[in-house]
C-alpha cells in the first residue's frame, strides 16, 4: 500500500480493524486535522465496506450516529477536527451515555508540542466530556501503524461492553494525509459482545405491577404476562402492547382503589412522563425492583430499591388465583373503559338523505387538536415504520391515550433534551431502509414546533447524502407550551412568562421546508391531517397548527 503521509497510514489501519470488528456506519463533519481519518472512510465506503453520512455540523452529526445506533444496535464512529467541533459532540454524547448507546467519538488533535501555547482551534480535549465517556485514549502521532489493532480492540470492545460512547483523541502532525492506495484485507474478528449477567428469579406476589419507562423492551410485556399481573408501560418503551397492558394508568395510579392497593412494583428501563410512578415507587409500603437496563443509572427515586438486577426471570406459573385474576382484570378493564369514554369518535351518520354528505365533509373539517394529532399519528404507523415522539407535550399527549400497539417507537429520553431529535429520527430512518432493503416503511418525528427549530440543522442534506422516506411533523403552537402546565404559570407574570418561558416564535415553516429542498404540507383539520400522514418517499415537513 502506497500512502503518502503516517496519518493516513494509520486512520486507513484504524478504519479497517474497527470494520474488522463490526463497525458498519461512520458519520464525519469535514475539517482540516481530521481529513486523514475522513479520505480514509471515503475509501473504506467505495469499497462497499462501510456506510457513510457526511454532515457540517456536529451537534447533528453526533445525534445522527446516536439514532443510527439506537437502529443497528451496533457501534457508529463519529469523525471530528479538533476544538469547538470536538464540544459541539456533547450533547449527543451525554444521551448516549444515559441511554446506553453505544459511539466511537474519532476527534482528531493537534501533537502534544502544540497544545498549551496558543495553537489555533486547540484545546483540552482529553476529559472534555467528563464522566459521559468511560473510556477514552490520547494516541501520540502515529509512526507507523501497528498500534491501530490494539487501539481498534479495545475501543470497540469498551463501546459494546458499557455501552455507550468511547473516545479515541487522535494527534496528527503534518502532512495531515496522503494519497489512500490499495486498502489492506479486513480481518472479521467477529463482532463484540457484552457480558451477561445472571437473572434474578421473581416470585408471584399479591398486588403487583410492571412498570416499563423508556427503553424497556419486550421484556417488561412478557414478565407481566408470565406473573399475570397488570403492564404500566410509556409510550416509548418498547413494551406497549399485550393482554395485560392498562390504559390511562395516570388515573389509575391516582386512585386509591387501584394504585394505593399496590404493595410491590418490577420497574424496567426509564420512566420520565408522569409525576405518578415516582410518587409510587417512593412509598414506604410499596416493594420495588428494579431491573437496570444499559443506561447509566438504575432508576431507583428515593434510593427504596429491595435489589437492582441487570435481568429477571419468571420460571413459575401464572397466577391463576381468583385474587390474582381479580387484580390483573380490573386494572385492565378499568383502563380501557377511561380510554373508550375519552376517545374521539366521529359522529354517527344520519340515515337522512343528504345528512350523510354534511356530517362526512363535518369530520373532514373538524379542527386539530393534540389528542387528535397524537391518535392520528399513531394510527397509520404500522410495525414496518418507526416513530419518534420529541419532547415536548405531544409525548405526554401520547402516553395519556393512545392503546396497545407493538410498533417501533424512540425517544431521547436518556437526558430527555428537546435537541437532536430531528437528527436522531434520520439516522433511525437511514438505517432501517437500508436494513430493511427497500421493504421497510416510513419514519414519522412527532415534535413541538420549539423542537423542531432547535435541531433544523438537521433537515440539511448535502450532495450526495441519501435522502430517507421520513416525515417530520411539527405540532405548532406558536412556542413553548409546555411551560403552561407548570406552577410557575400561575405565579409568574403574564409578560414575563410569555417572553422568557413561552418563548413566542412565529417562524414561516413553509419556508423553511423550501429553503433545505423538503416537501411541505400543511394539516389545519381532519380531512388535511390524515392526507398529509399519507406515506411518501420525499423527506416531508408536515405542520399542524395547534390553539395554545
Amino acid at each position: 500500500m502506497q500512502v503518502g503521509s503516517l496519518a493516513t497510514e494509520f486512520s486507513v489501519a484504524l478504519l479497517g480493524q474497527l470494520i474488522g470488528r463490526g463497525l458498519r456506519d461512520i458519520v464525519l463533519c469535514p475539517g482540516a486535522r481530521s481529513q486523514a481519518l475522513a479520505l480514509a472512510a471515503a475509501a473504506w465506503e467505495q469499497q462497499g465496506r462501510v456506510r457513510l453520512r457526511v454532515r457540517i455540523d456536529e451537534r447533528v452529526a453526533g445525534f445522527l450516529a446516536l439514532g443510527i445506533a439506537v437502529e443497528t444496535g451496533r457501534p457508529v464512529a463519529v469523525i471530528t477536527t479538533s476544538g469547538t467541533a470536538v464540544a459541539n459532540l456533547h450533547p449527543a454524547v451525554l444521551e448516549a451515555h444515559h441511554s446506553g448507546i453505544p459511539l466511537i467519538l474519532l476527534t482528531a488533535d493537534r501533537p502534544v508540542e502544540l497544545r498549551g501555547i496558543g495553537s489555533n482551534q486547540t484545546t483540552d480535549q482529553v476529559g472534555m466530556f467528563g464522566s459521559a465517556v468511560g473510556w477514552v485514549r490520547d494516541v501520540a502521532p502515529p509512526v507507523d501503524s501497528v498500534g491501530a489493532a490494539s487501539l481498534a480492540e479495545e475501543a470497540y470492545a469498551a463501546a459494546v461492553g458499557t455501552p455507550g460512547p468511547v473516545q479515541l483523541n487522535l494527534s496528527f502532525r503534518e502532512p495531515l494525509s496522503g494519497p489512500v492506495g490499495g486498502l489492506p484485507p479486513i480481518i472479521d474478528t467477529g463482532v463484540a459482545q457484552g457480558h451477561a449477567l445472571p437473572a434474578r428469579q421473581i416470585a408471584n406476589s399479591p398486588r403487583t405491577v410492571v412498570i416499563a419507562g423508556h427503553g424497556a423492551g419486550p421484556d417488561a410485556e412478557a414478565l407481566a404476562r408470565s406473573l399475570g399481573v397488570p403492564l404500566i408501560a410509556e409510550v416509548s418503551s418498547g413494551s406497549r402492547f399485550g393482554p395485560n397492558l392498562v390504559g390511562a394508568y395516570r388515573q389509575l395510579l391516582d386512585d386509591v382503589e387501584f394504585g394505593g392497593q399496590i404493595k410491590r412494583a418490577i420497574v424496567f428501563g426509564h420512566p420520565t412522563l408522569t409525576r405518578q410512578v415516582p410518587a409510587l415507587l417512593t412509598r414506604s409500603d410499596v416493594v420495588v425492583h428494579v431491573v437496570r437496563g444499559p443506561t447509566s443509572d438504575a432508576y431507583n427515586p428515593g434510593h427504596r430499591a429491595a435489589s437492582i438486577d441487570a435481568a429477571v426471570t419468571h420460571d413459575g406459573p401464572t397466577d391463576d388465583s381468583p385474587e390474582g385474576r381479580t387484580w390483573l382484570g380490573s386494572w385492565v378493564h378499568s383502563g380501557r373503559s377511561i380510554l373508550n369514554a375519552d376517545a374521539i369518535t366521529p359522529p354517527a351518520p344520519d340515515e337522512r338523505p343528504g345528512d350523510l354528505a354534511r356530517e362526512q365533509l363535518a369530520v373532514f373539517r373538524e379542527p386539530v387538536t393534540r389528542r387528535l394529532l397524537v391518535e392520528s399519528v399513531w394510527g397509520v404507523t404500522w410495525p414496518h415504520d418507526r416513530l419518534v415522539l420529541g419532547a415536548s407535550r405531544l409525548i405526554r399527549e401520547a402516553d395519556a391515550c393512545v392503546p396497545g400497539k407493538r410498533i417501533p417507537v424512540h425517544a431521547n429520553r436518556g437526558l430527555a433534551g428537546i435537541d437532536g431529535t430531528i437528527a436522531t429520527a434520520i439516522g433511525i430512518a437511514l438505517s432501517s431502509q437500508d436494513t430493511d432493503g427497500g421493504d421497510s416503511g416510513i419514519t414519522r418525528v412527532l415534535v413541538g414546533d420549539l423542537t423542531a427549530l432547535y435541531d433544523v440543522g438537521a433537515l440539511l442534506f448535502g450532495g450526495g447524502e441519501v435522502r430517507p422516506r421520513i416525515q417530520v411533523i411539527v405540532g405548532n403552537d406558536g412556542g413553548g407550551t409546555i411551560f403552561d402546565g407548570l406552577e410557575v404559570a400561575v405565579t409568574a407574570p403574564a409578560i414575563s412568562f410569555d417572553r422568557v418561558q413561552y418563548t413566542p416564535q412565529s417562524v414561516d415553516l413553509r419556508a423553511l421546508a423550501a429553503a433545505y429542498g423538503w416537501d411541505y404540507r400543511v394539516a389545519r383539520n381532519r380531512g388535511e391531517l390524515d392526507e398529509a400522514l399519507a406515506a411518501s418517499n420525499n423527506p416531508t415537513l408536515v405542520e399542524v397548527p395547534l390553539p395554545r
